[in-house]
């Protein structure tokens, strides 16, 4: 049986086929999380940050998730993946019928595994405006909640555009994220990236940013950005899996580019190398120059 006919659930692998009890609240109301991560070399880049973040966003939600089992979910993932990249799903699980909480939930945890995409790390994108807004006073917007619908439909429309993602302002009509990623705005030595109040998941990527900028002589903000501000500027994406991929087009206009992009990604480059034991460039990922 091939690794994506099997998945983890529940501190084992098991045919993926009819794998999810047809009350789980995950499938029938969207209560649950989930967490993605790169995995090189058997190793998932920033194991602890993801695993740390899925067990808060459990935890947020009142999903009582044994970090331990988390854990060994994650670890027996990495190694059945090699290189590339795994998916961790924590539901509620089953429960009565309405949007009353079982009184004693039992929580499906739920894994798979996907080939590596080298071909996406680093790889430039263009965005395009969606009209669906970020809710910044929701606090799924600032989990990875099962609740995803708008980054689908807001996804599908950008590439009707000819867009390769979306750009979601939130309510108060400022920069929150893309569908997919986390944003950043260039300005010379100076980074800023919208604060989490504004609607934005913790990210991994974004976060190894905000603490290695300095070592390669940049400043980071968080704060509040209007689109305005961010006009004819460079801009670049940051997740787990695209790592940090530059913004070429907005809207249909070419943006700037900064070597800002670059010195962050050869960086990033060899803190994979260092963790997990091999570069991602060593398994076709291209820096763009």
């Amino acid at each position: 049986m091939t690794p994506a006919a099997e998945i983890w659930l529940n501190g084992a692998f098991r045919p993926a086929e009819s794998a999810l009890h047809a009350s789980d609240r995950g499938l029938l109301l969207a209560d649950g999380v989930f967490d993605t991560a790169l995995v090189v070399a058997g190793r998932v880049f920033r194991g602890e940050d993801h695993l740390l973040r899925l067990a808060a966003a459990c935890s947020a939600l009142g999903i009582p998730a044994d970090t331990a089992r988390l854990r060994e979910a994650m670890q027996a993932l990495a190694e059945r993946c090699g290189d590339g990249a795994i998916r961790l799903t924590v539901t509620r699980g089953p429960g009565p019928r309405g949007l009353a909480l079982p009184e004693e939930p039992h929580p499906t945890v739920l894994g798979s595994v996907a080939p590596l995409a080298s071909a996406t790390m680093f790889r430039p994108i263009s965005l395009a405006t969606t009209a669906i807004r970020r809710n910044e006073t929701s606090p799924t917007s600032r989990l990875k909640s099962l609740a995803y619908l708008d980054a689908v439909i807001a996804s599908r429309d950008a590439k009707a555009r000819g867009a390769d993602d979306a750009l979601f302002l939130n309510g108060q009509g400022r920069l929150a994220s893309t569908a997919l990623a986390n944003l950043f705005v260039v300005e010379s030595e100076r980074l800023l990236t919208p604060r989490l109040g504004e609607g934005v998941l913790d990210g991994i990527t974004r976060k190894w940013i905000l603490g290695n900028a300095g070592a390669a002589g940049l400043t980071v903000e968080e704060t509040e950005l209007d689109p305005a501000a961010i006009a004819g500027r460079p801009l670049f994406a940051t997740n787990s899996l695209r790592l940090i991929a530059p913004v070429s087009r907005l809207d249909g206009e070419t943006l700037p580019q900064s070597d800002v992009v670059t010195r962050l990604s050869e960086r990033l480059c060899q803190a994979i190398a260092s963790e997990c034991g091999r570069d991602p460039r060593d398994l076709g990922a291209v820096v763009a120059g």
